[in-house]
């Protein structure tokens, strides 16, 4: 089964039970998921998907992050449990030990011998994390080992 359709019954469950967060954190996730099918116009892929919740993730921690600087603890609970919903639906994260060696990997690959190779790498290499680090975390590892 794949992601999209775990979130569809895992919808349907979250609505049985009554679970309000749960059931209007996986809506969120469809809805991105079919807008982008639709800016797409076609079926997306399992890989495309876990884009989706990890930049969805991503949306809920700078959600975070302006409400510390607007000062309202009310809107930061909610969006921490959200997170903790869609981190559900994500592989297990890679260690940075697991990262840096694919990131080795990648660039010996690649033959990048400097910073300036960082697109190549970055191309071939998040394919490959398949929703098991960010690009973030990516790019990070990518800048530490060619600089």
């Amino acid at each position: 089964m794949d992601l999209k359709s775990t979130l569809q019954s895992d919808l349907k469950d979250a609505m049985r039970r009554g679970d309000e967060a749960r059931k209007s954190t996986i809506r969120m996730a469809l809805t991105a998921i079919k807008l982008a099918e639709v800016e797409k116009g076609a079926q997306m892929d399992e890989t495309a998907y876990l884009a989706i919740i990890q930049k969805e993730i991503k949306a809920r921690r700078e959600a975070i992050a302006d409400a510390e600087r607007a000062h309202r603890p009310d809107l930061i609970t909610p969006a921490e449990e959200e997170i903790k919903i869609l981190q559900g639906y994500l592989p297990a994260a890679f260690s940075p030990e697991e990262l840096e060696s694919i990131v080795k990997a990648v660039i010996s690959e690649v033959g990048a011998s400097s910073i300036r190779e960082m697109g190549q790498v970055m191309k071939t290499l998040i394919p490959r994390l398949q929703g098991r680090a960010s690009n973030d975390q990516a790019s990070q590892a990518v800048r530490k080992l060619l600089q």
